[in-house]
């Protein structure tokens, strides 16, 4: 029985209109890491030249802490992007199973992703850390406008 059970799920991914584990998914991985490094890009906006003395004041780091941070720095970026990675990967994924063909859409898509997911997720996490709410209203601004500036990339380059 179970033999057969895989030789179906085996002929779903081969076949993508049987709604297997594929689903007819086909990911544009140039669109994604496009969309991946443009939101390190606007990280890079959003937490230097934009918020970034005030996410630092907000957090109260001392001279010590920011130069531990900096030798730390690359691993840190280096997550990061591959976070972004996933994150494209799978809101292409979303965009393609929602019927998404305009960019308008991906946006609307990445708005809907942020309120259900990140800003629920990022909110209920920082209620119960010592960080003050500024830090977190400034750090959900930034995954509202990647998601949605993801979410665009992503629908119109499908």
């Amino acid at each position: 029985m179970t033999s057969m059970i895989a030789a179906a799920d085996a002929a779903a991914v081969d076949d993508p209109t049987s709604g297997g584990p594929m689903y007819g998914i086909t990911i544009n991985y140039l669109a994604v890491l496009v969309a991946a490094l443009a939101t390190f890009a606007i990280g890079a906006l959003w937490y230097m030249p934009l918020f970034g003395k005030l996410w630092l004041k907000e957090h109260a780091y001392t001279p010590a802490q920011l130069e531990q941070m900096k030798g730390t720095a690359p691993r840190a970026y280096g997550v990061s992007f591959v976070a972004y990675l996933v994150v494209a990967l799978v809101l292409s994924a979303l965009i393609q199973l929602a019927g998404i063909i305009r960019w308008q859409g991906g946006l609307k898509l990445g708005a809907l992703c942020w309120l259900g997911f990140a800003a629920t997720i990022g909110l209920n996490a920082n209620m119960y850390s010592e960080k003050k709410l500024s830090t977190y209203l400034i750090d959900a601004g930034y995954q509202l406008v990647y998601l949605m500036v993801m979410g665009a990339i992503l629908a119109a380059w499908r």
